[in-house]
């Protein structure tokens, strides 16, 4: 199945599984997929799609600006950089490029830059966070499909390392996200009226993050 935006053809996948409603995601493509509930009939489909049109094409543009503007770049808290390679080692960013160093293992620098950063606004966030006493231990590392977790049995919490390309309010509101998950262990009215009282504008960064 496909569908016309702005004179551009994109693909729709439908999966069907064991759901009661449809849910509608737009991908990396960018490409349409639906959601739907087994032996759901096509025509129930296209029906959801034209009533669901104007959302389709504004996020499929979106995610199409946003992977050009990412192509080829250096992402680093929120920005982008044009690329140079250098002979040096290391990488040092100016206002519009990141000058890299043709041996310099570039996970290792985002892995460092990130150990010291969120180190720095964990503990920052921990002195202002009320709810607590017991400090989890802060663990970092690359994961595909959560920004954050908090282990309450093992009193860690766990950082995306991902986090570090992107703006530090993404940091701080996923950081304030796992410290409600020690007191309230579920996504409650509870839990989410305290991480409003931390991050106010957490609803903005949450639909920012989710077309990241």
């Amino acid at each position: 199945m496909q569908i016309q935006i702005n004179e551009k053809t994109y693909p729709i996948e439908i999966i069907y599984k064991n759901n009661k409603n449809m849910y509608l995601r737009i991908k990396d493509g960018p490409k349409i997929e639906i959601t739907a509930p087994l032996r759901t009939p096509e025509r129930t489909i296209k029906r959801f799609i034209e009533t669901n049109i104007n959302y389709i094409a504004k996020n499929v543009i979106k995610k199409e600006q946003l992977q050009n503007k990412k192509s080829g770049k250096f992402e680093y808290l929120g920005h982008y950089y044009n690329i140079l390679y250098t002979g040096k080692y290391g990488i040092t960013l100016t206002d519009t490029t990141a000058y890299i160093g043709q041996n310099t293992n570039i996970d290792n620098w985002y892995k460092k830059e990130a150990k010291e950063m969120f180190k720095e606004y964990y503990d920052e966030c921990f002195k202002v966070f009320r709810e607590a006493s017991l400090k989890p231990d802060l663990k970092i590392r690359k994961m595909k499909s959560k920004w954050g977790v908090c282990n309450v049995t093992n009193n860690t919490i766990t950082l995306n390392q991902e986090l570090i390309k992107l703006e530090p309010a993404c940091l701080i509101y996923v950081i304030y996200h796992e410290l409600s998950h020690l007191k309230h262990h579920n996504h409650s009215k509870d839990f989410w009226n305290l991480v409003e009282k931390y991050v106010p504008n957490y609803k903005e960064i949450r639909k920012h993050m989710r077309n990241v």
